[in-house]
């Protein structure tokens, strides 16, 4: 068998497979630490800086292991990149022919009963022309596609609104009792991926599972050897989305929906039924209405008070119940009636556990306000009591790697947060000079996050650095109102050279192939664009910050972790909002240097990282760049860089 260090030589198998390939002392050290806490089924907590190569850093040792290895990415994005293209190269050059399985969540393969549904449903209506046309090309679709995975269907776009009809979810599926299980998409995803020795999903999919024992991997898990979690930064936050419970006014409106498509299918002579739905669609809309404002997150206690939300939720809780009642007495005349009877037992047991002050006291409440829904949540205040239990249940490797899980190498506030005890940890800096690629620039003068103009002012600053640069910049806002408002800035700016692109004026994926084929552009972005960007070469020269990445206050979650942090005598500012500001804002620094020979200058506005003692500690957690808070020092580096380019292309 091949030795790890003879396959990362400059001479190895992967040298002569992948074009881009160089050798890296990081990258052979990181490989052969995973490769002995696989062997030994140790658990490894791992950072890797930009371009340490950390994907076949444990590709390699995973497919040289054998054994069962499920590897859980950030997105379904990364997980088609991994089996496309990462694992079939990395498979190849080693030449060793293990079987390699996909598995997504149930809601991206298409379902043949509910499309079947659709095409026979006279009532059903559609937001427009295009939606409707979308309907006989998924049919061709499922009648022909081997994998009823929707991401192949490029005809129809992934956020089209027939995909909600045409998909299943947990609720909706009738499991063995569907009359087209045999064909199921699903199903067949999930034998392929007992069959395989590699199986890759995503960390939705992962904790779905967990939780609900509903996609497959529950069968997966006890064979399993090894669980890798690239863009493990990302856990905590999928964790406690899953290990907590939610249920929203839109999930009622389609259980309303469903039943009455089925009894009228099954139970047409039933007419009970169909009025104490009316009279359930009713109780829900109420309590959509009973609270004001939309797209903001409330804690439990902003509603407890509120007498007309307190008198609609026990009024829909009492429609649920007697629309629940009538159920069971029709359910046994179709699969269809049987599944909506448990569906609403399910959202019954929710609202009302919700509303349990006993049962709730180790969970967070809080309400989510959308424009048309509402949606009741209940996050754990902790998961890593919850997330060690899973660990333990079976010995097996468990390695959680990224570019962003360590406060100057240090772990623990991750390691904590997961419930990781006793574990290997290992950081690994970046091959990159960013010593000589990257300059770090905080301006002199701006004043305090909080100041009414400080959006307007960090525009002006940024100004000469964007004329100086030439555009090629990122533009990374901590909230959507301070983006859109560097926007209409810059939009107003009627001699501006520079093409604006906004996030929400079409896909991320769009947005950035428009971004890299314009010579200079300036993208405007909030979440979406802080992690998982990948612009390398002149694009992108300069990544500015409007502020330190701390999370609101005003969060119901975030409030609850840190008054109970506070109350243990512990300082929360310290222990969790300085991390996970200081990891997110790694995170975003991240996007400017992606290669050997790129260059750029990260400005980062907020006075904060110079004049609080805090700040030292985020500065010296982001890459070693030189600093500067002297806006003449841009200008000259980014001339040295057009010199460079100049002379480069003489």
């Amino acid at each position: 068998m091949l030795e790890i260090k003879s396959i990362f030589s400059s001479d190895g198998v992967l040298a002569s497979n992948f074009p881009e390939f160089r050798e890296r002392p990081q990258q052979l050290e990181m490989a052969e630490v995973i490769a002995d806490t696989i062997a030994n089924r140790q658990v490894l907590v791992a950072e890797a800086g930009t371009g340490t190569g950390k994907t076949l850093a444990y590709l390699i040792p995973a497919l040289l292991a054998g054994g069962k290895v499920i590897i859980s990415t950030g997105t379904k994005t990364l997980q088609d990149q991994l089996f496309y293209r990462d694992i079939p190269t990395a498979r190849k050059a080693i030449n060793i022919p293990v079987t390699v399985a996909l598995l997504k969540g149930r809601n991206n393969y298409i379902c043949h009963y509910h499309l079947e549904r659709c095409l026979q449903d006279s009532r059903m209506s559609f937001d427009s022309r295009e939606e409707a046309a979308y309907l006989p090309i998924i049919e061709r679709f499922a009648n022909n596609s081997a994998s009823g995975d929707k991401s192949e269907l490029n005809l129809v776009p992934e956020h089209a609104a027939i995909w909600q009809q045409v998909t299943s979810t947990r609720e909706s599926c009738l499991g063995s009792e569907c009359p087209s299980y045999k064909k199921c998409f699903v199903m067949e995803a999930r034998k392929q991926a007992l069959l395989a020795e590699i199986v890759v999903v995503n960390h939705h999919l992962f904790f779905a599972d967990v939780m609900l024992r509903d996609e497959g991997l529950s069968e997966l898990l006890p064979a399993c050897n090894t669980v890798i979690f690239d863009e493990a930064h990302q856990l905590p936050d999928t964790a406690s989305l899953f290990f907590g419970e939610s249920i929203s006014t839109a999930q009622l409106l389609d259980l309303i929906r469903d039943t009455l498509a089925e009894s009228i299918r099954s139970a047409a002579d039933f007419t009970e039924l169909p009025a104490a739905l009316a009279k359930l669609e009713k109780s829900v809309r109420d309590l959509r209405l009973a609270v004001t404002g939309e797209n903001t997150r409330l804690s439990w206690q902003a509603v407890q008070n509120n007498s007309e939300f307190q008198t609609a939720l026990r009024r829909l809780i009492d429609q649920q119940i007697s629309a629940l009642k009538l159920l069971e007495n029709q359910a046994e005349r179709s699969e269809g009636l049987e599944n909506c009877r448990q569906r609403a037992a399910q959202h019954l047991y929710l609202l009302e556990r919700w509303c349990n002050d006993a049962e709730m006291h180790d969970h967070i409440r809080w309400l989510e306000v959308f424009h048309h829904a509402l949606q009741l949540n209940a996050t754990p205040l902790s998961i890593a009591e919850i997330f060690k239990r899973q660990m333990m249940s079976t010995p097996r490797a468990w390695i959680f790697t990224s570019a962003t899980l360590s406060i100057k190498s240090d772990f623990s506030h991750y390691n904590h947060e997961m419930g990781l005890s006793e574990v290997r940890t290992a950081t690994w800096d970046s091959p990159f000079d960013f010593s000589e690629q990257a300059l770090l620039y905080v301006p002199s003068g701006l004043p305090e996050p909080n100041h009414p103009n400080y959006i307007d002012q960090v525009v002006q600053a940024a100004l000469p650095v964007l004329h100086a640069s030439q555009g090629r910049a990122f533009i990374l806002c901590t909230s959507l109102r301070s983006m859109q408002r560097v926007y209409e800035l810059l939009s107003s700016i009627e001699s501006l050279p520079f093409p604006l692109f906004l996030q929400g004026q079409g896909s991320r994926s769009h947005l950035l192939e428009r971004f890299r084929a314009t010579d200079n552009a300036i993208l405007i972005g909030s979440q979406s664009f802080w992690e998982g960007v990948d612009i390398r070469g002149e694009a992108l020269s300069l990544v500015i910050i409007d502020k330190l990445p701390f999370a609101s206050p005003d969060d119901p979650v975030l409030s609850a972790r840190i008054e109970k942090i506070n109350q243990e005598g512990r300082n929360a500012f310290m222990e969790y909002q300085l991390p996970h500001a200081i990891i997110q804002l790694k995170q975003g620094a991240g996007r400017l240097i992606r290669g050997e020979t790129d260059r750029g200058v990260l400005m980062i506005c907020d006075p904060r990282l110079i004049a609080k003692t805090y700040g030292k500690k985020i500065w010296q957690s982001l890459p070693p760049m030189k600093r500067t808070r002297n806006l003449q020092d841009v200008v000259q580096f980014f001339h040295a860089i057009e010199t460079k380019e100049q002379l480069s292309g003489t």
